[in-house]
Order: structure tokens, then sequence, then C-alpha cells
């Protein structure tokens, strides 16, 4: 390893250090309560299946295990989101090095993406989107692994799959990845017919859909629920043809304006645009697949079916966009001339969590500020009060019951919304507003 490497890896690991602790402490700090879908997933996990009834599982597999190593205490599972972001940053790193062989454009690439939205302000929030990160991130890699060696290797085939169906588990928007990249593939063995069919591109697919049969039976079992929450949230159902038009272009909007500071360090860093492209380029045909194509087809998800595509689906989906866009610059970029790009980032990187914590402190509305502990507390006084047993069971929504399923020191198990034929068949039970507590 030369000097300049260990420079750069250096460099790179300080970064992501950094970002962990800052986006570790700082939540920690100006938040009252964990975040609704940590919450919620908290809940899952207390309970867990093959599934639940908004997502698959994964997510709360993960916060389930923080919760056996750390209990509730809050700092873990921010920790926990940012230790699934310097995964995915890790492997955008490794990834953006080998396309270019170039350890400096490598780390520019990743240092690119802590500018946009969905790799800082919204990380502390632990939930399917974070949980994807580091799956797509993996999947990515060593799909360029089987794309760029020479021979197809079984231990690549088998990654790919495994990485490819714990991201599908996470959430089932990882399809827009998985289709991407097999379109390209298509495209290079059956029309441009420059690569072979090779058998073990079938072990990703029996690795994938090895591990997904518990999930399939599970949802089968469950007529689809998690499938029929996810159309539900896209407002299919109530769509208008004036909605295959506006929900697209309010689609595209709203990606233009999350990529504002990406696109201002972009400019700090060229200073001057000059593209050139060729579509005989390996690398750039793969970088298309991985970044334009996932949003290609979501955008014509949006305008084909009318549905309303949340922001907040499209977390993983720009992970690589800084390697696309050295790629496009790089013989625009001077390493020696980078002094506004790094003024640029390093205050990017500052401000991000001082707007962070100026809102949490500011705003006293906001679901992380709910007094969840206060609330536990006087739900356990008062069974203390009536009952010498232990609460171990909690119905009621994911958000309230949820909490106390989090912040009771007995974590009683969640078991869904209030049912009074379940009430009955408790030994004692309680009820507070919308949320009852039980001992069997």
């Amino acid at each position: 390893m030369t000097n300049n490497t260990r420079d750069i890896n250096n460099i790179f690991y300080i970064f992501i250090i950094a970002h962990l602790i800052f986006w570790t402490l700082v939540p920690s700090l100006v938040n009252q309560n964990l975040p609704l879908d940590t919450i919620e997933a908290l809940a899952w996990g207390n309970n867990l299946d093959w599934g639940f009834n908004k997502h698959p599982p994964m997510s709360a597999f993960f916060l389930e295990v923080f919760y056996q190593i750390f209990g509730s205490q809050d700092w873990a599972y921010y920790l926990l989101s940012q230790i699934f972001v310097i995964i995915s940053f890790y492997y955008v790193f490794k990834f953006s090095k080998e396309i270019f062989n170039n350890n400096e454009l490598g780390l520019v690439s990743v240092l690119l993406i802590e500018a946009i939205y969905f790799y800082n302000f919204t990380t502390p929030e632990f939930n399917v989107n974070v949980c994807q990160l580091p799956f797509w991130s993996l999947t990515v890699y060593f799909s360029w692994k089987i794309y760029d060696g020479k021979k197809v290797r079984f231990a690549d085939c088998f990654l790919v799959g495994l990485f490819a169906s714990f991201g599908f588990l996470s959430k089932y928007l990882f399809v827009y990845l998985l289709v991407s990249i097999d379109l390209l593939f298509i495209y290079l063995m059956f029309i441009k017919k420059d690569r072979k069919f090779d058998f073990k591109y079938l072990i990703t697919l029996e690795v994938f859909l090895i591990i997904l049969v518990p999930h399939l039976i599970w949802l089968n079992n469950n007529e689809f629920i998690t499938i029929t929450y996810g159309l539900a949230r896209t407002g299919l159902e109530q769509s208008s043809s004036i909605d295959h038009i506006k929900f697209p272009l309010i689609f595209l909007l709203k990606q233009i304006g999350l990529l504002i500071p990406f696109l201002i360090l972009v400019w700090l860093l060229i200073k001057k645009i000059k593209i050139k492209f060729n579509l005989k380029d390996k690398k750039f045909l793969y970088l298309l697949a991985i970044n334009i194509l996932p949003i290609i087809l979501m955008f014509l998800t949006s305008v084909i079916t009318g549905s309303k595509i949340r922001t907040m689906w499209m977390t993983p989906f720009y992970l690589f966009f800084g390697t696309l866009f050295v790629y496009l610059f790089q013989t625009q970029i001077s390493i020696k001339k980078l002094k506004s790009f790094v003024i640029g980032f390093v205050f990017l990187f500052f401000l991000s969590p001082m707007l962070y914590a100026y809102v949490s402190i500011s705003k006293d509305d906001k679901r992380t500020d709910y007094p969840g502990k206060e609330i536990a507390t006087k739900t356990q006084y008062s069974w203390d009060q009536q009952f010498n047993t232990k609460i171990n069971v909690v119905y009621g929504n994911e958000w309230n019951a949820g909490n106390l399923s989090y912040h009771l020191k007995s974590r009683p198990v969640w078991e869904g919304i209030v049912d009074r034929e379940k009430l009955d068949q408790l030994k004692d039970y309680m009820c507070l507003d919308n949320v009852c507590v039980g001992s069997k």
C-alpha cells in the first residue's frame, strides 16, 4: 500500500467515524423519544415473524437484535442506523475506487453523497429505507464483480443472491435495483451479444428465492397484507387521469429539489460543465443501470399507474450518484484544486446536524417529543396499584402501544389493536385511552 493510498483511506475512515459520532450523538441529545418508524419496528420485533402488516421483517429483526443487547437505550438505535449508513458508504468507496482505479476520485465520490438529504438528516430514524442501504451497496458491488470479471465466480453469485434477498426483505422497492441490473445483463447477452449466459447466474436466483420462501409463505397466509398496504400508500385506488401527469411531475421536481446541495458540491468540484460519454463504455453502462434506470422505472410506475411516489422511498436510489457524476466529469477534476469543494463539503457536513438539532429543540410537537418514558412510568404505577402480576402484553396502535412495549421494563409483547375477546382471556388487564396492557 502506497503512502497516498494509506492517506486517502485514513481520510475516508475519519470521515465515516465523524459521521457516525455526529449522527449518533446529536439525536441522542436533542430527542426525547425514538422516531415513529423505529418504535413501530421495535414493536414488531418484540413478536418476530416473517412479515408484518406494513413491511417485510428485516428492519424489525435488526432492531430486536440491538434491543436484546442494549435494552431501551435510545442512543443504541441511532447508532444502529449510522452503522447501516457507513457500511453502505464503505462499499460505495470500495466500488468507486475500482471504477476509477484512483483513490482520490473514489473518496470524492463518497464525500459527494454526504450532501444528499437521505444520507444525513433522515438517517437517525432507523426504518425500512435505512435498512436497505448496506444491502443496496453490497448488491451493486458484487454484481459489479460478476459484470466486470473475466470469469463468473460462484462466491460472487451467492453473495448477490444473499444481499439481494436481505434488501428485498427490508423493502419490496429493492426490486427496482434488481430489475435494472437484470435488464443490463439481458441487454448484453441477448441484444448486444458480447456476454455469454453462465449457469452460475442461476445461483443468484436460487439463493434469492430460497431465502424468500418463508416470507412468501407468510405472505400467502396473511392475504398479502404488506403488498396491500404498500399499494394503499401510493393512493392507487383513488387515482384519476390527471394523476398520471401530476404525480410524475411532482416526483421529478422533488428529486431535483433534494439534489440541490449535491449539485452545488458537484459545481464546486468541476466549475465548467462538459459532458462526454460513450454508450459503449462498459463502466458507464453499469453506472447508468444502477443510478438512472431505477429512477426511470420508478417514474414510469407513476406515469402508468398514476400512483404517488413518496420521497422517502427513494432513499437508497442515490447511493452511487457521486460515482456517476465523478465519472462523467473526471477529466475536469483537478485533485490539486479542491479547496472550494472541501470548504463546501465541510460546511454542509456540519450544517446538517446543526439544523437537525435546531429543528428538534425549537419544535415541541414532533413524534420525538412524545413523553414515552413518562407515560410508561405512569402506566406501571397505575398497574401496580391494582395488580400484583407483571405486564406482559400490550394492545393498541404501533405508536402508542409500541412506546409502552419499548419503555416498560417488562417489555410486554405487542399483539395488535385492542381486541375485546383477547382482553377477556387475560388474567388481568387495564386500559388507558386507546391502549390496553395486561397479564396472561
